[in-house]
């Protein structure tokens, strides 16, 4: 019935399955863990075919994790280029995408007392398979806080018209306000990057890449001292969604100088207000040459190539 000829000959852009859950096992080096994994699968159906197999789709992904996973654990994104090259061939479809959301469990360390602790991060696998070739790219997403500057700045005003009229001179004033956090609203910020290359990056690092462009990560875990230091961090280092998103592409391209011009990074943050009803979001993308370009120059590109663009 699928092969058959559909009454309008109109062709698909996508068409598929979406939250298939899967157990898979990932590996790093020694590193092994096997972790719960969410799979969406699509594929471009020609204008020909009547619809793709969707009962199939489950059975492709048990015998590509079989293939590839379980006789040879691999990376996200290399199991997502895995699958998207089966189910293209399988399915004889003109493009084949395939996207791995899995829950991650990330070991660490309190920054003060030192307990350990573990964080719960996602790991994105994106591959998209055709003819002409695959492109696969990784991603990762966590969670983090933003101290906002502008409030900030507000209250360090405030501040120091208070202390002058009580009686400090410039000097003390500036001083006291440079040994006194100053307070600013707080928002829980949600990051995201991709990285697309054939390169094999290390998720983790990608993570602390993340982190590090808020103004302080945040801990499951967290003794008094411990909430003291991500506190304090956390007002030293206020930052705009925006900024969150230009640290993350900035550091991305000091980290990685082997990306070559034609890779693609993507950056998403999105802020939970916690003084307003409605959240803050930011987000750039582009090739790693428009990004570059735009860095060394001050220009902006003409365009900024996208996730679909790109992957296509």
């Amino acid at each position: 019935m699928q092969a058959s000829s559909p009454e309008i000959e109109l062709g698909l852009s996508r068409a598929g399955v979406k939250g298939i859950a899967k157990a898979i096992r990932l590996r790093w080096g020694d590193s092994e863990k096997l972790i719960s994994a969410e799979i969406d699968c699509t594929v471009d159906l020609a204008a020909s075919q009547k619809g793709v197999h969707m009962s199939r789709f489950p059975e492709l992904f048990e015998e590509a994790i079989e293939q590839v996973v379980i006789g040879e654990a691999l990376l996200v994104e290399v199991l997502a280029e895995h699958i998207a090259r089966h189910i293209a061939e399988r399915q004889r479809a003109l493009k084949a995408e395939v996207r791995i959301r899995a829950q991650y469990p990330l070991e660490r360390r309190t920054p003060v007392t030192n307990l350990a602790t573990q964080e719960t991060v996602a790991l994105i696998g994106i591959a998209a398979a055709s003819a002409q070739g695959v492109r696969r790219l990784v991603g990762v997403e966590a969670t983090g806080i933003n101290a906002c500057p502008c409030a900030q700045g507000l209250v360090r005003t405030k501040a120091t018209e208070r202390l002058l009229e009580a009686g400090f001179d410039d000097l003390d004033v500036e001083r006291i306000l440079e040994l006194v956090p100053l307070a600013t609203h707080n928002q829980r910020g949600r990051g995201t990057l991709y990285v697309g290359t054939d390169t094999q990056l290390n998720a983790e690092h990608l993570v602390d890449i993340v982190e590090s462009s808020m103004s302080s990560p945040v801990y499951a875990l967290l003794k008094r001292p411990d909430e003291l230091f991500v506190v304090e961090h956390a007002h030293l280092q206020p930052r705009f969604v925006e900024d969150s998103v230009r640290a993350a592409l900035s550091t991305t391209l000091d980290r990685y100088p082997q990306l070559a011009d034609g890779d693609f990074l993507y950056s998403h943050q999105l802020n939970f207000e916690t003084i307003h009803d409605h959240d803050v979001v930011a987000e750039r993308h582009g090739t790693v040459a428009e990004l570059r370009r735009e860095l060394e120059t001050g220009e902006r590109p003409a365009r900024h190539t996208s996730l679909a663009d790109w992957l296509a």
